[in-house]
């Protein structure tokens, strides 16, 4: 990074800069835990001179069994892909103008998550609905082992609650759909026959000026044996919007393979695969009491708005346990 000639390929030298974060969140932590280590032996043997440093020990053993903690859980991030950025996908479902202000409430989480944990955000697709809330949006989350923790929230997610939008104050469950995919780097090779994809262009719609709203810049990509659709509206460019559309195909795609992959790994142990994007994986409730369970893990939260405010953490820590087959806590206060 420090040749002079690092940054003339800025794509080149940001997914380098990647790499070198996805390597420091565990060297740094591994070497912490070593540091921590050598620090309690040498308190152990001053104890029996210094009551003080006896009395000391059983915190640091405490703090270093919490750093060890934390080290287990990233070494089951060790998928093809896990230190991969992440491009996230929302779309509303059923629960009419409800479940549409219901995908954009995760929409902000999800965004909320990524801030705390300090990845970046970039919004590459948006529809919002005309009433409230979002038809759909594809966010791209990049930051250390990003796909590694959010691949497991592929899935259908559930709200119940007193709508806003029923003027009889009706309880109301809406559904939005997540969809997580590795974003690949272009030195990943990934076999799309290109007479397999259909390309369509449209107007762009929402926020973006005049320019994005006259024109047709806006692409989308269906792969026609799988079925797959992915757009993007937010360049002005056709041209950027289209390469994005295909790096999005490329992750979908790259994320089917894994499936696969787990599917069949699953099938020699007779366990059931972990994954699938049609699958309820959530219950979010603010009716009649507020609370949050994971359907798969049973890990479960008290606060749903600290929930909604990007504290999800213990719900992505809880599905990595349970995919290596580990304990999980249900319930946190």
């Amino acid at each position: 990074m420090a040749g002079p000639s690092f940054w003339d390929n800025q794509e080149r030298a940001q997914q380098i800069v990647g790499e070198r974060k996805s390597l420091a969140s565990i060297i740094k932590p591994l070497e912490e835990a070593q540091a921590a280590s050598d620090d309690l032996a040498a308190m152990i043997e001053m104890a029996a001179e210094d009551e003080s440093f006896a009395a000391e020990a059983p915190r640091e053993v405490q703090r270093i069994e919490k750093l060890l903690e934390d080290l287990k859980l990233r070494a089951l991030l060790n998928g093809p892909h896990d230190a991969a950025g992440a491009i996230l996908t929302i779309n509303a479902r059923d629960g009419g103008t409800d479940a549409n202000d219901w995908a954009e409430m995760l929409l902000r989480m999800y965004i909320m998550w990524a801030e705390k944990n300090g990845y970046s955000i970039e919004l590459i697709d948006r529809q919002d609905n005309e009433e409230a809330g979002i038809n759909h949006a594809s966010i791209a989350i990049r930051g250390p082992m990003a796909y590694g923790y959010l691949k497991g929230e592929t899935g259908m997610h559930r709200l119940v609650r007193i709508s806003p939008f029923n003027a009889e104050g009706k309880r109301q469950t809406s559904f939005a759909a997540v969809d997580v995919s590795p974003e690949i780097s272009d030195a990943i090779e990934i076999d799309i026959n290109p007479n397999d994809v259909r390309e369509d262009t449209f107007r762009a719609s929402g926020a973006g000026g005049q320019h994005v709203n006259k024109t047709s810049s806006a692409i989308r990509l269906t792969h026609l044996p799988t079925n797959i659709v992915v757009q993007c509206q937010n360049e002005r460019s056709q041209h950027k919007n289209r390469a994005t559309a295909w790096k999005m195909l490329r992750a979908r795609m790259a994320r089917i393979e894994e499936e696969k992959r787990e599917a069949a790994e699953a099938a020699k142990y007779q366990q059931q695969a972990k994954t699938g994007f049609g699958s309820q994986i959530r219950n979010y409730f603010l009716h009649p009491d507020q609370r949050v369970k994971d359907a798969r893990t049973k890990y479960g939260q008290g606060n749903f708005h600290a929930v909604m405010d990007g504290d999800i953490q213990g719900f992505l820590d809880a599905v990595l346990r349970w995919r290596a087959g580990q304990p999980v806590a249900e319930d946190e206060d």
